[in-house]
């Protein structure tokens, strides 16, 4: 779990650097051909990380549930996202990670929701959980790229 943990944290660093690099107006363009933006893209990656991981253990998890039910699969943006609220999106961004690690050394995952993603992966345990989460962020990582040479 340790390279799951370490792929995990590589991508959020590059999450993170789209704040750095785009101002908030950019973060809320949807370039054409896209159904969404670089800030929803981060959104859903939190959001999707809680429900394949914590909501998929029956557990609580560490985000708001406004955030959850704002960027889960099958939503788009509807407004512009707030400084505040791409704030709070940041924060989550490295906040989820300390938590959810300690959370699985403490073995609180103690059983999985078998479940089959949007894209057809079967997900039957916490670990398959924690790789399809990272290819997910990986997934979500291009589109951005993509979108990036647009705004």
């Amino acid at each position: 779990m340790d390279a799951v943990f370490k792929v995990w944290k590589t991508s959020r660093a590059a999450y993170l650097k789209f704040f750095e690099n785009y101002s908030l107006e950019q973060l809320n363009i949807v370039p054409e051909g896209f159904n969404n933006n670089l800030i929803w893209n981060i959104g859903h990656i939190i959001a999707t990380h809680h429900k394949l991981i914590y909501i998929g253990s029956s557990l609580k998890g560490h985000i708001p549930e406004d955030i959850f039910n704002k960027y889960q699969s099958g939503t788009r943006p509807t407004s512009p996202v707030s400084q505040a609220e791409a704030d709070l999106l940041k924060d989550l961004l490295i906040s989820q990670m300390e938590p959810t690690v300690n959370d699985f050394q403490n073995n609180i995952f103690v059983t999985y929701n078998e479940r089959t993603t949007g894209s057809g992966f079967h997900v039957t345990t916490i670990r398959e959980a924690f790789e399809w989460n990272n290819f997910h962020e990986g997934l979500h990582l291009g589109y951005m790229m993509s979108m990036r040479k647009l705004i």
